[in-house]
């Protein structure tokens, strides 16, 4: 998957709330830290560097926040080159309930005013995390892609680091679960080729099963699977994974690209079947591979969240893979309805609307705030960003009436994600038992390995963040300490 950083550059223009903003030189006062906080305190002095933008800002309806900019909450983006605005690295957003500044200049991470520090899921390394935590300071994970590409957030002591996360499972507080899926039209969309001109193109010699692959070597081992169905089928397999078939001269190779070239796709939409194999393999994690496929008309045959049936349009609409005992099985059945038309059509009713009958898939679809190339409505990075800046107005207006009458009014919980939020599983062989596998096996030497290497990560994060430490570089000393401790019998 191409990282969400393109996709928020090119969406940023739909939604940009921007204002003149500044920053008053107010900096977190020393005596309201403690002695770990103040050895790490460093004094910021740079403000006049930071660029403002001056366009009119929108006001979000049902927003009656009339603060000044000196007077809002600061939120800080956190990672290198993703900052959903546009011009200048700090911008005043006006959300549906309230307004924030929202900034990507790191100077301002010790600001009594900088509320929350949103990360990008991807790019987040323990060994780079903004430390010291300060109290005062809550933490927002944005984590859409793949979760081969971070482990630590699939763990308790890494997600348990958030306060708010939008992620692609459903129970993430701002859930990103169909961003693949632009529209319940984009399903809708007939047919390209018909059954008729697919079986004329099977007499002449195209294989049933299409798979279209050109990242090797990932946790969810699927090209193993897929090397093993091919003893029982027939399979062209286009791309650098498992090729046996080159793409003719005019086509490029868009297996793992975010676009959708028509001439790309109307060669895919030839196939009855679509080898659709994630990356990795989590709840509600369904990317394009599991999407394009059904707005071809080329049915999925799907491995990767263990839930997609949730999300189908019908029951019957994709192929689910481990819903067979092993590959052979599937083969036969997938032979079975290339000899059946009529068995064959039923996984293409849905393309009727009247045959749409997942009631979450079209709530879902009706209720999201944002769009997928959808120039009327917000992009998720923006939607995000908002929700994160309604819940901190409305946390700290809490802290403020505890403190005025704390006898009548109780503090604020502070929110934490728990590991529904991510939560992915050890990786495991796309076909077979992992004790079967040789002891020089790419994968077994690959992705077992950083699954539970993540998991020390985030354990070396949790215990510098326990002990207010201010240097991320000790991650490793925390690491080989706790590691210690445990071949002691000691937690």
């Amino acid at each position: 998957m191409v990282p969400c950083v393109c996709l928020g550059l090119l969406g940023v223009l739909c939604w940009v709330w921007v204002s003149f903003a500044s920053f008053p030189d107010e900096q977190l006062s020393l005596g309201a830290m403690d002695a770990v906080e103040r050895a790490a305190f460093q004094p910021q002095s740079a403000l006049s560097e930071m660029e403002f933008a001056s366009i009119g800002s929108y006001r979000g309806p049902g927003n009656l926040d009339h603060r000044s900019n000196k007077e809002l909450p600061i939120l800080l983006w956190w990672s290198a080159g993703l900052f959903p605005h546009f011009p200048g690295d700090t911008e005043r957003i006006d959300c549906a309930r309230s307004s924030c500044l929202a900034t990507s200049n790191r100077k301002v991470q010790l600001y009594k005013r900088t509320a929350s520090i949103i990360f990008y899921g991807t790019d987040f390394r323990a060994y780079e995390a903004p430390l010291p935590r300060l109290r005062h300071q809550t933490w927002a994970l944005f984590h859409e892609e793949s979760p081969m590409n971070n482990y630590l957030l699939s763990h308790g002591p890494g997600i348990r680091l958030f306060n708010y996360t939008a992620t692609f499972r459903r129970e993430s507080d701002y859930p990103l679960t169909l961003q693949w899926l632009p529209s319940l039209e984009y399903l809708l969309t007939p047919v390209p080729v018909s059954l008729e001109e697919k079986n004329r193109l099977r007499r002449e010699g195209l294989a049933p099963v299409l798979y279209m692959q050109s990242h090797c070597d990932v946790p969810s081992d699927r090209d193993r699977y897929v090397q093993e169905l091919m003893k029982y089928i027939q399979v062209d397999s286009y791309g650098k994974c498992l090729n046996n078939k080159p793409l003719a001269g005019n086509l490029e190779d868009t297996s793992t690209a975010t676009g959708e070239e028509q001439t790309f796709m109307s060669f895919v939409a030839r196939y009855k079947f679509h080898l659709a194999l994630e990356n990795g393999l989590c709840p509600d994690y369904m990317t394009e591979k599991l999407w394009r496929p059904l707005h071809q008309g080329c049915v999925p045959v799907y491995r990767g969240s263990s839930v997609v049936a949730d999300w189908m349009p019908n029951e019957r609409s994709a192929i689910i893979i481990d819903e067979f005992p092993s590959p052979q099985a599937l083969a036969e059945y997938l032979l079975h309805l290339d000899e059946n038309d009529d068995e064959y059509r039923k996984y293409l009713e849905f393309k009727s609307p009247k045959r749409v009958t997942n009631a979450r898939l079209l709530e879902a679809l009706e209720r999201r705030e944002w769009g997928v190339n959808d120039m009327s409505k917000p992009n998720y990075l923006n939607g995000f960003e908002c929700y994160v800046c309604d819940q901190e107005n409305a946390r700290l207006a809490a802290e403020r009436a505890h403190r005025k009458a704390p006898k009548t009014n109780k503090p604020p919980e502070w929110k934490m994600a728990t590991n529904s939020h991510m939560g992915c599983p050890l990786p495991s062989p796309g076909y077979g038992q992992v004790h079967h596998l040789p002891a020089d096996d790419g994968w077994l030497q690959t992705w077992p390995q950083d699954y539970w290497q993540s998991l020390d990560q985030a354990e070396g994060l949790e215990s510098l963040i326990r002990h207010n430490e201010s240097d991320p570089s000790l991650l490793w000393k925390h690491i080989q300490n706790m590691a210690v401790r445990r071949a002691r019998g000691k937690n």
